[in-house]
């Protein structure tokens, strides 16, 4: 089987295992499927900016040109810092589509990628938030009606608990499951107490025992030394499909992370 098309973030729907799959060239192809074959990876030297479709030399914020990252909402840097938001002082980049993603409801989870960490997201992003960091447990605990105030809670819950993943770890899958509900128990009676009022009152508890997700990915192996390709230096990648996990393919020559890559042009073989 051969495909070609621009990358774009792997499709993950949940189940025991986390099924993926994969559209290129308008066909969608469920990797799931050839666990324990040979798959080959080739770049195509072009990227397509995934948001307006052209042809840039160079991808930014995981495939925009840089017009598109420079002026589009989804791509500052509030985004990825939430408590920066500057929606309220006027100078959001696009206020419609701020209005759209970050004045809704959004959650504060925990999760356990290499050890627990606190996160946010849309709620209706879950569970697909959890998959793409490649966690093996999570739970929301929180629930806030904007992004804005999502991302200060976060802040305080950092002083207690880290909000990023060792991704060497998580991919060799060298994680303990925990109890996230008695993490929180234990976390929410310290940061509560140094948050505004107005943090407190939006602030919905959610977590529930019973709210705990448990989450297995697709493997027959996982590798004991990571070693990444990189296709702006190494154009090729080919190796036995090992196992799959969050937004990486875990070869037996290697691991390739195919949201990094996204509007890259590439040719694609499978079996």
């Amino acid at each position: 089987m051969k495909r070609q098309g621009n990358l774009h973030k792997m499709y993950a729907e949940a189940g025991s295992p986390v099924s993926y799959s994969l559209e290129l060239g308008g066909q969608r192809l469920v990797l799931s499927d050839y666990l324990g074959q040979r798959i080959r990876i080739e770049y195509l030297r072009q990227i397509e900016c995934v948001h307006c479709g052209r042809i840039t030399r160079k991808s930014f914020s995981q495939g925009y040109c840089y017009p598109c990252f420079t002026r589009l909402a989804q791509c500052d840097r509030c985004i990825v810092a939430p408590e920066n938001c500057h929606f309220h002082l006027g100078t959001c980049r696009e206020p419609e589509w701020g209005l759209s993603n970050c004045m809704r409801p959004h959650v504060i989870y925990l999760s356990n990628t290499s050890g627990v960490k606190v996160g946010i997201t849309r709620e209706s992003q879950l569970p697909t938030r959890w998959i793409d960091q490649g966690a093996i447990q999570a739970i929301p605990i929180l629930r806030v009606t904007r992004r804005y105030h999502a991302g200060l809670i976060e802040q305080a819950f950092k002083q207690h608990v880290s909000d990023r993943t060792n991704w060497r770890n998580m991919l060799k899958n060298q994680v303990d499951e925990v109890d996230l509900f008695q993490v929180y128990e234990t976390l929410w009676p310290l940061v509560r107490p140094g948050l505004d009022a107005q943090l407190v009152d939006d602030a919905e508890e959610i977590a529930r025992p019973e709210g705990v997700l448990s989450l297995d990915y697709p493997a027959l192996r996982y590798p004991d030394r990571i070693s990444s390709f990189n296709l702006d230096k190494a154009p090729l990648v080919e190796g036995r499909l090992d196992a799959i996990k969050g937004q990486y393919l875990i070869l037996d020559s290697g691991v390739i992370n195919i949201r990094k890559y996204g509007g890259y042009l590439v040719s694609l073989e499978c079996g």
